[in-house]
């Protein structure tokens, strides 16, 4: 039985996303120098994915 093509397509979308992951906004804030370490992880500022 062969698979419904919308099926297919949405395990091959490798897109950009545009909602990081916490240690994602974590590590872009270290690079940027504005985290310190033992800082809270929750209420991160907004951080933009870099290009």
């Amino acid at each position: 039985m062969s698979q419904h093509p919308s099926l297919r397509a949405a395990s091959n979308t490798g897109g950009k996303r545009n909602v990081l992951k916490r240690f994602e906004r974590v590590e872009i804030l270290k690079k940027r120098g504005q985290w310190k370490d033992g800082e809270r992880v929750t209420g991160l500022r907004k951080t933009k994915p870099d290009a």
